[in-house]
C-alpha cells in the first residue's frame, strides 16, 4: 500500500499539476499561433511576396542533379521567422494588457536610533 500512497503524493504535487496545466495551455496557445500564421499572416503577406518572385512552391526547389532540397530549408526558415514574429507580437500585446501592480510608496525614513539618543542626551544636558 505504501507504493500507491507514494505515487499519489507524487502525482498531486503542486509542481506536477502546474506542469500539466502549462503543457495543456501551451498546446492550446500553439494552436492559436499556428492558426494566426497559416490563416492570417501567410495568405496576407507571405503568399503575395512569394508570387511576386515566382517561388510559390518553395519546397519543390532543388539543386539540379542532386538530392539537396534547399527549398524545404528555405520554407522551414521562413516559417520559423513568421511564427517567431507572430509570437513576439502576441506576447507584446498580452504584456500590454497586463496591468502593472501599483508600486508601494516607501514610508519616509525617520531618524535613526543614534539620532534619537543624541537628541535625548542634548535635551538632558540642557535641563
Amino acid at each position: 500500500m505504501g507504493f500507491f500512497k507514494e505515487f499519489k503524493e507524487f502525482a498531486v504535487k503542486g509542481n506536477v499539476v502546474d506542469l500539466a496545466v502549462g503543457v495543456v495551455i501551451g498546446g492550446a496557445f500553439g494552436k492559436i499561433v499556428t492558426s494566426l500564421v497559416e490563416d492570417l499572416i501567410t495568405p496576407a503577406l507571405l503568399s503575395p511576396a512569394l508570387k511576386a518572385i515566382n517561388a510559390e512552391d518553395l519546397a519543390s526547389l532543388v539543386i539540379p542533379g542532386t538530392a539537396i532540397k534547399y527549398g524545404s530549408f528555405l520554407a522551414a526558415t521562413i516559417s520559423f521567422i513568421v511564427v517567431a514574429f507572430a509570437l513576439f507580437l502576441m506576447i507584446k500585446g498580452i504584456n500590454k494588457l497586463k496591468k502593472e501592480a501599483p508600486k508601494e510608496e516607501e514610508a519616509p525614513a525617520g531618524p535613526t536610533q543614534e539620532q534619537l539618543l543624541i537628541e535625548i542626551r542634548d535635551l538632558l544636558k540642557n535641563k
